[in-house]
């Protein structure tokens, strides 16, 4: 999505409740490994949780549990489908149960807009906790099907890496997987406190009155609370999300609207989302080892001064879709505020396709610190790095021990031209615009063994010292493995 088209935040005042079709796709496989594969008959998992006799294997349990409405059975009658409440408030705990599985309906939301301001809620609101076992799936069935956690609440799913959560579609729940399944349910949208770029005309961020309208639905989000804390994520899968909701106006897998860095984010995957695979509005939240495979649009978007980090990032696009694996921009008062991004220890695998856009774009007036990287393409009609808008070369991004290996290295363009990019990029330390990958998959082999790498904890104290680059350092360095889908060879989702 362009830095254009995230200008228009306003309150949606209606919409009609659509439906996406489930799509059919390549017939279900076996679960290879805990977190893998199109769901078999029966695969329910779990033991306690509301009650009831323990089902027999490949039989739906005979209720839900309190708190949730019995909306019958899926899977070919195996799984019982329990449906979480339209609005969460309280604590709300969905446990993990044989033979069950969880159904989104609509917008979800978790609590009510408490407002910008931490020590002064709004009057009535109420506060939503949702917390997920360990090894629990949810699915939605259409496009506005997502789960919405407001400013003031906060969500906990945190499996394990042998027992992920998994958010799919009820395609994948009914046994359908495919590469080019996607955009079959909304996704998850996460709405914090964090200072954000959008300030009404005459505010200068950060400032508790900085406050914009996600650009996919309702939820107002920002303020002035860096360290605000909107939960954790951790060993999470969100299988083929995404949708536009109007032109210009998507839910992609993971959107988080000014979140803070109180907030736990690791072990994350968003397979073939329709949109961007994690897109990001502002905030301060920081996250480790994310994977981002098949994403339609890019795998990672940031945007409105967003001044977080990402290391140990896998960001690989699909043969037959995808555009840019990152797209950085810079909306709202950038003098004060400009997005910072900070990525480190990435492995970024352009798209194949006719068409696909750029490994890297950053645009309108945004910085930011690249350490410890590889782009790499083999599309010939791909750039490895393409920086646009003179307010994007003022505020000076870097790029220290980065890889390049793509036909074009630097776009050529009428707005900032492949030589001053080329002088941005060779300012850092440790560079190559000409490298020749030996990527196995997306794993280091000789040639990335061989380069230099920069500390990244001496640039940004969240992130770890390494002395590699890349997310995956040699076949011994496994963090990725076992709680991820359509990764691996001969995996899929």
């Amino acid at each position: 999505m362009t830095g254009v088209s995230k200008l228009r935040n306003f309150l949606v005042t209606s919409m009609s409740v659509l439906a996406l079709a489930a799509c059919g796709g390549g017939g279900a496989d076996n679960v290879a490994s805990p977190g893998e594969g199109a769901f078999p008959p029966g695969g329910g998992g779990g033991g306690g949780g509301g009650g009831g006799q323990q089902p027999q294997p490949g039989q739906p349990a005979a209720d839900c549990p309190a708190g949730f409405a019995n909306v019958g059975t899926v899977a070919n009658g195996t799984l019982r489908a329990c449906q979480l409440p339209q609005k969460i408030t309280g604590n709300l705990v969905v446990p993990l149960r044989a033979g069950t599985v969880y159904a989104i309906s609509g917008r979800t939301d978790v609590g009510d807009d408490r407002g910008a301001d931490p020590n002064s809620p709004i009057a009535g609101a109420q506060q939503g906790i949702l917390t997920i076992e360990a090894g629990v799936r949810l699915y939605g069935t259409g496009g506005l099907d997502y789960i919405n956690v407001q400013r003031g609440s906060q969500i906990f799913a945190e499996g394990t890496a042998t027992n992920p959560i998994i958010f799919t579609s009820r395609s994948n729940i009914d046994g359908n997987s495919g590469a080019d399944l996607i955009g079959q349910w909304g996704g998850i949208v996460i709405a914090g406190r964090a200072p954000i770029a959008s300030c009404p005309a005459g505010t200068t961020p950060p400032n508790i009155n900085c406050v914009a309208t996600f650009e996919g639905g309702v939820s107002l989000y920002g303020g002035n609370s860096p360290a605000d804390n909107s939960g954790r994520l951790r060993y999470v899968q969100i299988r083929y999300p995404g949708f536009e909701v109007q032109p210009n106006r998507e839910l992609n897998g993971l959107t988080l609207l000014g979140v803070g860095s109180a907030t736990t984010i690791e072990f994350l995957q968003v397979h073939n989302s329709s949109d961007d695979g994690i897109e990001f509005f502002g905030g301060t939240v920081n996250a480790k080892r994310v994977v981002i495979t098949g994403a339609d649009d890019d795998s990672i978007d940031t945007d409105e001064g967003w001044r977080g980090g990402i290391q140990y990032l896998i960001a690989r696009q699909r043969a037959n879709g995808g555009d840019r694996v990152f797209e950085m921009s810079s909306v709202g008062v950038q003098a004060s505020l400009n997005s910072q991004p900070k990525i480190a220890n990435y492995t970024a695998i352009g798209s194949t396709r006719t068409g696909a856009g750029d490994i890297q774009v950053l645009n309108t007036g945004t910085g930011g610190r690249f350490i410890n990287g590889i782009h790499t393409s083999a599309n010939t009609s791909t750039a490895c790095l393409d920086v646009d808008t003179a307010s994007t070369v003022a505020a000076a991004p870097r790029w220290d021990a980065v890889v390049l290996a793509c036909t074009t290295p630097f776009r050529n363009d009428t707005d900032i031209d492949a030589a001053a990019t080329a002088a941005l990029f060779n300012a850092g330390t440790n560079n190559s615009s000409n490298f020749t990958a030996s990527l196995n998959g997306f794993v280091n082999g000789p040639n990335e063994a061989g380069r230099t790498a920069v500390d990244p904890k001496a640039i940004y104290a969240f992130f770890d010292t390494t002395n590699y680059i890349g997310a995956v350092r040699d076949a011994n360095d496994t963090w990725w493995s076992g709680w991820t889908c359509g990764l691996a060879a001969n995996s899929s989702c």
